[in-house]
């Protein structure tokens, strides 16, 4: 017997692989600086985990609907229809436990071999792992520095195909920060409108971010009925391990999800999907001073990682990011993230670990308190000078 080969197809991803390396050192009585992993460091709202204690009590232990508790359906439907300008049917959303099953079930249900996906690089890792074990080709778009890592167009273009059936958008992004301009948006409709392919939106940063609230490409004319819209709870309202994420599909894809859900998971936990009612419901000011303690913490990291020697670093316009451009120090991404943990007590990642474009930058996740941030940044300046 030997391992499957859709496996080798597969990857892990970086963040997990860092921290154990990190613990590992911690456990020498060094002393490390977390920002290797993309969770925010506040608690889940007090008002979130009551109801989720209440659902407990209440007897929310048992099983039920595959595709998600109604009432909770509603919400997100109505809370998708108010953000995004759209309408939006409950029967349209499949909540899942964690937006991972999103992403693993719209490659199965819609790619087979030979088929194309194109996803953004550098970007979250398990986009180009999933489209894999489905079987389908992954066609990495670049994300580039000089764009504030958007896409360029003209690449975008010339990477489609008549095997093209799925396009992945992220903004915010991870690991860069970046959003995508509305222009830009526009312009990947236009050119994607009258094609046979779906676009998959990861809006799971939606709520994070500085300036304005990012734009959805399914609210463009033309776009709803193509879009895929992924989102959760785990990074807006600090709910990581609760695993609770959804999906808004078009009416026609929907079957096929709750297909794959039964076969796997049977359906997202009864009582999490409570406290996930609560989160949507439930008052809103816990997401607006995380926010603005991030984007605190995004003007000291941007403005400490860009006094040090030999690096230069963009501003993200969301998410809890900094993508730092590291090529001038003269060491790859790869040997300087991996000097940084053992000699200065930072943990972070190589850029290139988020795909072949994330060679020569670092991803640092602020979502870590202020002071450790400053002493992060000044054990990497000792480092580098």
């Amino acid at each position: 017997m030997q391992i499957a080969k859709r496996i080798g197809r597969m990857r892990g991803e970086g963040a997990f692989e860092v921290l154990v390396q990190a613990r590992a050192l911690e456990a020498t009585g060094k002393d490390v600086v977390h920002m290797e992993i993309g969770e925010p460091d506040f608690p889940t709202p007090p008002h979130i985990v009551a109801a989720g204690q209440k659902a407990l009590a209440d007897g929310y232990t048992k099983y039920g609907p595959t595709q998600g508790d109604p009432e909770l359906r509603q919400a997100i439907a109505d809370y998708v229809s108010s953000t995004r300008g759209i309408p939006v049917s409950e029967s349209q959303v499949v909540v899942t436990p964690g937006a991972k099953p999103i992403l693993f079930f719209s490659m199965l249900a819609l790619l087979e071999p030979g088929d194309e996906a194109m996803y953004p690089n550098p970007g979250f890792p398990m986009y180009e792992s999933v489209i894999g074990a489905s079987g389908a080709k992954p066609v990495p778009l670049p994300l580039l520095e000089s764009r504030g890592f958007s896409i360029d167009l003209d690449r975008f273009a010339s990477l489609l195909s008549d095997r093209t059936r799925l396009i992945i958008l992220n903004s915010p992004q991870n690991p860069t920060g970046g959003t995508i301009p509305p222009e830009d948006l526009r312009a990947i409709a236009d050119i994607v409108r009258d094609r046979d392919l779906l676009v998959l939106s990861d809006e799971i940063y939606n709520l994070i971010a500085f300036d304005e609230r990012p734009t959805s490409i399914a609210s463009l004319e033309g776009m709803a009925e193509k879009t895929i819209i992924l989102d959760g709870f785990s990074k807006a309202y600090s709910m990581t391990g609760w695993r609770i994420g959804y999906g808004v599909y078009p009416q026609w894809v929907v079957d096929a999800i709750c297909m794959l859900q039964v076969n796997s998971n049977s359906h997202t936990s009864s009582f999490t999907q409570r406290a996930a009612l609560e989160a949507l419901r439930g008052p809103q000011d816990s997401v607006g001073v995380m926010v603005r303690e991030f984007k605190r913490r995004r003007d000291v990291i941007v403005s400490g990682l860009n006094s040090i020697p030999g690096v230069r670093c963009a501003k993200p316009g969301g998410a809890f990011y900094a993508f730092p451009n590291i090529t001038e120090t003269g060491i790859d991404a790869t040997e300087l993230a991996g000097r940084i943990l053992q000699e200065a007590g930072v943990a972070c990642l190589a850029g290139n670990s988020f795909g072949s474009y994330g060679e020569g930058y670092l991803r640092f996740s602020y979502a870590a308190a202020l002071d450790r941030i400053e002493v992060a940044l000044e054990r990497i300046r000792d480092l580098l000078s």
